[in-house]
């Protein structure tokens, strides 16, 4: 929902954050991507080690970075489609990586039902964007639902800055996923149907 929204519109504030930080120095985006990436990976590993604030923080940089390779690339000419494909591989290592640091803290504190709605919300996270890239193999568009990965993040952000209310947002990550990916099932159901 805010992705489709916003678009690219902040792309010329990005690229001037990029600016100021780099000055005069190019960073190549994949280069902005791994970095991103590993910052998704202290986050999982700051999670699971019980500091979920600054677990949050660097999640909200890893963001920050997810965000900024994509305006870079555009804004220097520099999309391609391995960058594309190697961004999205990276995300999904960092969503399923910070979603099973919270499920190891659940299971370490015996709290099984909120570790059991938390892997059901993984797999809706790893669901949501295999939907699309399936309905996009088939030449069908398909950014529908709501809770793309803006959505997820934000939740999470929530979650781990007030951390008493993280049970709250799993379960609502782990019903909302799904209905993202039910979702996307009838759109590219109405799409076929409609060209068949």
């Amino acid at each position: 929902m805010i992705g489709p929204k916003i678009g690219h519109r902040l792309d010329p504030v990005f690229i001037s954050v990029y600016r100021f930080i780099f000055r005069n120095t190019f960073v190549a985006p994949n280069t902005i991507t791994i970095a991103g990436a590993l910052f998704g990976f202290l986050a999982a590993f700051l999670i699971f080690f019980e500091h979920p604030v600054l677990g949050a923080v660097s999640l909200l940089v890893a963001g920050f970075l997810d965000i900024l390779d994509g305006a870079i690339a555009r804004g220097s000419g520099r999309v391609t489609q391995f960058g594309g494909f190697f961004d999205s591989v990276l995300d999904r290592y960092t969503d399923l990586s910070v979603m099973g640091a919270i499920i190891f803290v659940y299971v370490r504190h015996n709290q099984f039902d909120h570790a059991l709605a938390g892997f059901i919300a993984a797999i809706g996270c790893a669901l949501i964007p295999y939907a699309r890239a399936r309905a996009e193999a088939a030449s069908i568009s398909c950014k529908t639902g709501i809770l793309e990965r803006p959505e997820r993040t934000l939740f999470l952000l929530v979650g781990l800055f007030i951390p008493f209310l993280l049970n709250y947002i799993v379960i609502i990550l782990a019903v909302l996923t799904h209905v993202t990916v039910i979702q996307r099932i009838v759109h590219v159901w109405r799409e076929t149907r409609r060209k068949a």
